[in-house]
């Protein structure tokens, strides 16, 4: 592995460990300050997640892409954004990345480090809800690249933060994250066996994102590597900035 990707790729793990961190500990803590109340902690967990996307994004954007997502990074490679070789260590520092944020964020609330959990999310139309909130992300993501570049962060922690409240599986979009948070028997967590069902509809609704806007969009190919210019920077450093 050479410097650059190991630099890359430390970024990736980096930024998905805080991620889900957040994802997780607002889930606790919105659980334990709302009363009872499952819309404000959701409403808690919403928040908190949206300002971290845009924050991490525009923080590791500039080294990785940070994409956080392994579905991100399997579309930009069919868009000739990154790579096909560097595929691979991506995806296992997000999935690294995703648990060990999981592990941190059990610390901090006195949990044991992983542990399976109960939380129920099966059927027909959360499968629908994982396949539409991920066809939106990309779509977002696809969409935002072409005419404003450095709106990407903003416009994939809005899109996030109203995926929390229109799909009925409060948009996942991810599956590193749905892997990581099967190890969470806390509030943001899903049961083991649910997960590999939102992985199929993640990876589903990321190709059929990314197939629309290749028609919808010709020239996509030519600015899938350059969705965001971070100042100082030269014509080599733009980065493909992804959730999620």
């Amino acid at each position: 592995m050479t410097a650059e990707l190991t630099r890359r790729t430390v970024a990736e793990g980096l930024g998905t460990a805080l991620l889900l961190a957040t994802v997780i500990g607002s889930g606790i803590m919105g659980e334990r300050l709302s009363g009872g109340s499952v819309g404000l902690a959701l409403l808690a967990n919403t928040i908190a997640t949206g300002a971290a996307l845009v924050a991490l994004i525009l923080t590791f954007g500039a080294v990785s892409g940070a994409h956080f997502n392994p579905v991100v990074t399997l579309a930009d490679a069919s868009q000739g954004g990154m790579a096909w070789r560097d595929v691979p260590a991506y995806i296992v520092a997000q999935v690294v990345g995703a648990f060990g944020g999981v592990a941190v964020a059990h610390f901090m609330f006195e949990e044991p480090l992983f542990s399976a959990s109960t939380h129920i999310r099966s059927g027909p139309a959360q499968l629908a809800s994982e396949f539409v909130a991920t066809f939106g992300l990309l779509a977002v993501i696809w969409g935002s690249v072409r005419r404003r570049p450095s709106t990407v962060p903003f416009a994939v922690g809005a899109y996030i933060t109203a995926a929390y409240w229109f799909t009925s599986s409060t948009s996942f979009a991810n599956p590193a994250v749905t892997l990581a948070r099967a190890a969470s028997n806390t509030f943001a967590g899903i049961r083991p066996i649910d997960a590999p069902g939102f992985v199929i509809a993640q990876l589903l609704g990321a190709a059929a994102a990314t197939a629309l806007f290749r028609w919808l969009i010709p020239s996509l190919p030519e600015v899938a590597g350059k969705v965001i210019d971070f100042p100082p920077s030269d014509s080599k450093t733009t980065s493909e900035v992804r959730h999620g």
